[in-house]
């Protein structure tokens, strides 16, 4: 992709405070819009288990109202980011947000689990126009003076809004319900559609590619999906069953024809070249890694919050806020350490405080407390900044200028495709240990043997969420809570392998050896 110029002289800066195209306006409107997306990540979290009791969903469809969604921004991104280069910023940013508001009313309308699914993946790709395109639009509204102070702006109000999520999230969800979760998004949509055409000015890339690599679209797509489908239906069907081997092969091979593909492609979805950097590969896959400890690992928490600690929607978002509040105190501090020694050792220390956050999270029970929690969330919290902010850094700082923007979609969509694996591969650990521990527990506890049969996997499946059968005495509630908790910690403790493995390859990042511009994505 070519760099992300103003083409046009009207894109330019407004002069005189003319509403159109006037800078802070700009950042207003851009900031209204990926507002919906970085909301509704953390919404949705404190949804699932009220989605998952009204639309009786199984484990694996509640995994996939996130994964689903995760995986359509990361196959999504690159191609978004060329769309606005090809068709405008301006266009693509509110056809993204029209869309996003459009799929979020259909899921609150939605009246199985499986619409939900569908139009979360929906949503996912118009969340996917939004990013970049809202990028571009503040390139060319800011001169270049002003620009930093402007992503870092938009990027508090991202961080703001991730926070804010739990909150708003448990406040609906406690006092409507979860369909109000997605309906909010509506006023937001409309709000930023009236902004974006009384003040945004057009913004696309010079020498825009007048294709798209509509195979290797195809291939990278077709191999997230048949790799995420396998991990996730491996526990009902078996690691050796033919089904899982085929979808999990289909995966690697689709894989290797993507790859084959991108050194044919006339205009590449992902210049295979970019990788020739050491530290930009190192970061990429840093990204990916710190994601699915992250997703994978967090996805867990508001079930063990809700479930097994009885909390309020909305109680339970508080106390999601210590994490969500030190990654928006630590992204700055990040920032300036990383321009003072470099990435490296920022992020090392990072992926080793995320690695400890995480071994802390798998050591709690059925009654741990409300501080000893808070403690490990802030941990996390502190230990991610640094690796969002420095891993950026190495992406982007690293790739060749004219490739700057597919380097910032490339750091997106890793961490969307990370997200999405933690959430498969930790769900399956998590499953595995349940069903190996429930039957024990529920032996101890009742004096009889798990139920055979549909009694028994009914069982087996609210245990996975943590969920008790009503009426039983607080032994077999206990007895089911521990068998959830017993996962969870399986769970966080592989996530912390995957952590320190990441800490391990920021040794190998370094500044980025090409000045990319503020072609940054938050």
């Amino acid at each position: 992709m070519s760099q992300s110029v103003v083409l046009d002289k009207e894109a330019a800066p407004a002069a005189g405070g003319r509403l159109r195209g006037h800078p802070w306006l700009t950042l207003l409107t851009v900031a209204v819009g990926v507002m919906m997306v970085a909301l509704d990540g953390t919404v949705v979290a404190i949804a699932n288990p009220a989605i998952q009791q009204d639309l009786h969903a199984s484990p694996a469809d509640i995994q996939w109202v996130t994964s689903g969604y995760l995986l359509a921004l990361a196959v999504f991104l690159i191609t978004a980011g060329k769309i606005g280069d090809r068709f405008g910023h301006k266009t693509t940013f509110l056809v993204g947000a029209v869309g996003f508001a459009a799929t979020s009313a259909a899921i609150g309308f939605a009246g199985s689990i499986q619409q939900v699914i569908l139009f979360r993946v929906l949503q996912g790709l118009f969340g996917a126009l939004l990013q970049p395109a809202a990028l571009g639009l503040l390139r060319g509204a800011f001169p270049a003076d002003k620009l930093n102070m402007a992503i870092g702006i938009w990027g508090g109000v991202i961080g703001a809004s991730t926070a804010a999520g739990p909150i708003v999230g448990g406040l609906l969800v406690e006092h409507v319900n979860w369909e109000s979760v997605f309906f909010i998004n509506v006023p937001v949509g409309v709000m930023a559609l009236v902004l974006g055409l009384l003040i945004l000015k057009d913004v696309r890339a010079e020498n825009a590619a007048k294709s798209f690599d509509v195979p290797g679209i195809v291939l990278l797509s077709g191999a997230m999906f048949m790799l995420v489908w396998g991990i996730i239906k491996a526990p009902t069907w078996g690691w050796a069953d033919p089904a899982t081997l085929l979808f999990l092969g289909g995966a690697l091979l689709a894989l290797v024809f993507f790859a084959v593909w991108q050194n044919y492609a006339r205009e590449p979805l992902i210049p295979l070249s970019l990788f020739r950097s050491v530290p930009l590969s190192a970061g990429t896959l840093l990204m990916v890694l710190m994601a699915f400890a992250f997703f994978g690992g967090i996805f867990f928490v508001t079930f063990y919050l809700q479930n097994v600690h009885g909390m309020a929607p909305v109680d339970a978002g508080v106390h999601l806020l210590p994490m969500t509040g030190m990654m928006i105190v630590g992204a700055p501090v990040a920032g300036f350490l990383i321009g003072k020694i470099g990435p490296r050792i920022p992020i090392v220390a990072g992926m080793l405080f995320t690695t400890a956050a995480m071994l802390g999270m798998s050591t709690l029970d059925i009654h741990s407390g409300n501080g000893v929690m808070a403690l490990w969330f802030v941990l996390m919290g502190l230990g991610l900044s640094p690796v969002m902010v420095g891993a950026t850094e190495v992406i982007v700082g690293n790739a060749p200028l004219e490739l700057s923007g597919v380097a910032g979609g490339l750091q997106q969509a890793a961490m969307q495709v990370g997200g999405s694996l933690g959430t498969a591969v930790l769900g399956a650990v998590m499953a595995s240990k349940v069903t190996d521990v429930l039957p024990g527990n529920w032996q101890a506890a009742t004096g009889q043997p798990l139920p055979a049969g549909p009694d028994g996997e009914q069982l087996e499946q609210l245990a996975q969420l943590g969920i008790a059968p009503p009426n039983v005495p607080p032994t077999v509630a206990d007895a089911v809570h521990s068998s959830f908790v017993s996962g969870m910690g399986t769970a966080f403790v592989v996530a912390s392998v995957v952590a320190l493995a990441a800490a391990g390859l920021g040794l190998l990042t370094k500044r980025g050896a090409n000045e990319a511009g503020p072609a940054v994505h938050i």
